[in-house]
């Protein structure tokens, strides 16, 4: 489904930017936010007017596919921006390396960029990846003397990666998962999961799922009584997680991007400044809301389009596969992009470019988002 085609100047525009998300669909509360940045991203680059072809793949592996075929084929996209889900994003990158167009997905799995092999040259990506936000929430557990852990999660991509990364952490730590369940993006019930977790008497429980649908499991723990800490993914960092979640998500702790708290950053944090600037620009949207780390993905793509396109343009002019493998390279070599969500430094053996500052530890507080010191 096509949401909009944003031009700067004629239709005609110079650079060509495909952008698809799941505005709609189970994971319809993460691409919504994307969809509503796209009128901020920069209208002109290195001199040249960008044209943005946005289409929503309603949260759709196959539609997916589809729309980014259409998108290399007909409309000659010289970048490709997304998709908003990890299972989505996998199934495109054979896609992007036998066309030789480059993608910057919005998607969290370590495994779209990694290892970077033959294939995956041709992908990039702007949200933290697995294993860097499992090793905060391991760190925390350690802090808090969690010893055990029931893990539930979805039953694909995503969840897997979670629980592959989450798993050797916990075993190098000693900390022992003590059950371990999977349920599906569209289930409207996971008591059964649920008791089970309960039964084994963990000392917290570990939730890997993502968007709204990660409140079913939260939910149904309070619901049965469940008191002790329960941690969630940086999938679940946007208001419409809070809203639907209620008083049944009060103190769920989680990594996430310092964009959600940016205010309570020291002004020594790189991504403070970037952030505060994105909040006040996406928050005057009409209808925005509040402030969300996956509309700040797609924002923090844009800035390194807008560092890597001036190298690209020294090579080949857009339109033709020269120039969509002299912006592979260039968004290779970015250094130093200053970002809402750390700062992007890629390299031939690393496609995401974040460090220890592209996270912190987040406890929701009276339905709002605080900062674990």
């Amino acid at each position: 489904m096509g949401l909009s085609c944003l031009a700067a100047g004629s239709a005609q525009a110079d650079i060509t930017v495909g952008v698809i998300i799941s505005a709609t669909g189970p994971a319809a509360s993460v691409g919504v936010t994307q969809q509503r940045t796209v009128p901020l991203l920069p209208k002109e680059i290195g001199g040249e007017r960008v044209n943005y072809i946005v289409l929503d793949d309603a949260s759709d592996t196959t539609t997916t596919v589809k729309q980014a075929k259409k998108l290399i084929s007909d409309d000659k996209v010289d970048v490709l921006l997304g998709p908003s889900l990890t299972p989505n994003s996998l199934a495109l990158i054979d896609q992007m390396a036998e066309t030789g167009t480059p993608m910057i997905s919005l998607a969290g799995s370590g495994a779209i960029v990694e290892p970077v092999d033959d294939k995956r040259r041709w992908v990039f990506k702007t949200p933290q990846s697995d294993g860097q936000m499992a090793r905060a929430i391991i760190q925390h557990m350690t802090s808090q003397g969690i010893r055990s852990v029931g893990f539930i999660s979805f039953n694909d991509a995503y969840g897997e990666g979670w629980a592959a990364s989450f798993r050797s952490l916990a075993e190098q730590v000693g900390i022992k998962i003590v059950a371990s369940e999977r349920y599906q993006r569209t289930d409207t019930s996971v008591t059964g999961q649920t008791l089970k977790l309960i039964s084994a008497n963990p000392d917290a429980v570990f939730i890997a799922a993502s968007g709204t649908p990660a409140v079913l499991p939260q939910a149904t723990l309070v619901e049965r009584g469940f008191r002790k800490p329960i941690y969630q993914t940086h999938g679940v960092a946007n208001n419409d997680f809070l809203r639907v979640g209620g008083k049944n998500v009060e103190g769920t702790l989680l990594p996430g991007g310092p964009v959600l708290v940016a205010e309570q950053l020291p002004d020594s944090h790189p991504a403070k400044a970037p952030s505060l600037e994105f909040i006040r620009l996406y928050e005057a949207l009409p209808n925005a809301g509040m402030r969300s780390t996956f509309a700040a993905y797609l924002w923090d793509a844009s800035l390194i389009l807008k560092a890597a396109v001036p190298e690209a343009l020294k090579t080949a002019k857009p339109g033709a596969p020269a120039f969509r493998a002299a912006l592979r390279d260039a968004i290779e070599g970015v250094k130093d992009v200053v970002a809402t969500n750390g700062v992007y430094s890629m390299s031939a053996s690393d496609h995401l470019g974040l460090d220890s500052r592209s996270r912190v530890m987040i406890r929701i507080e009276n339905g709002g988002w605080r900062l674990v010191p």
